[in-house]
């Protein structure tokens, strides 16, 4: 089944569990990442310290902390995606909301979706390419979130959370333009 076929939940499993693959398979933490500024552990340390409070603060849900990616990004990595797992597992998230002034009120596990995962997602390719394992992102998906995120590019660079396009040939893959979309160079190299 598709990425884009399966539930919140589904896809969250999916995509952490890559995530997970190349969390624990990374050798060298220390290791420049295609993010100006960050190492392999900013990649870890960016999903673990953004989404908790950005979670507690639209639905009042705290997730268990883990150790910090400092001491152990392995283990920091997997308290948190077990944590995101286990709210989207729970049969209660179907009934609850997530609200937050700059998204207004949205289902919970579409926020995590939408949000979060994506996030995860992205990022996959930052941390396989920082510590040189396969960078390749499901195309499907990739190319569904570029689509997505195309017509609301001016929303979405005012947010300062992208960088800079970086300009890619007009028919590249779904994954390239995805990349480049969002301000990384798709042929990065540490």
């Amino acid at each position: 089944m598709k990425l884009a076929e399966l539930s919140a939940a589904d896809r969250h499993r999916a995509i952490a569990g890559v995530f997970t693959e190349r969390v624990v398979a990374a050798k060298s933490w220390d290791a420049p990442a295609p993010v100006a500024g960050w190492a392999a552990r900013d990649v870890v340390r960016h999903l673990v310290e953004w989404f908790p409070a950005f979670l507690a603060g639209g639905s009042g849900i705290e997730l268990p902390r883990g150790p910090g990616v400092e001491d152990d990004p392995v283990a920091a990595w997997q308290t948190h995606a077990d944590g995101v797992q286990a709210v989207l597992d729970d049969p209660a998230t179907a009934g609850r909301t997530f609200s937050n002034p700059h998204t207004g009120d949205l289902p919970l596990d579409q926020a995590i979706d939408q949000f979060y995962t994506s996030d995860v997602f992205m990022h996959t390719w930052d941390l396989a390419r920082a510590t040189g394992q396969d960078d390749r992102l499901d195309a499907g998906y990739a190319e569904l979130l570029v689509t997505g995120m195309e017509p609301m590019e001016e929303l979405i660079r005012s947010s300062g959370q992208y960088g800079p396009r970086v300009p890619v040939p007009a028919d590249a893959d779904g994954q390239t333009r995805l990349l480049g979309f969002i301000g990384r160079d798709p042929n990065w190299t540490p």
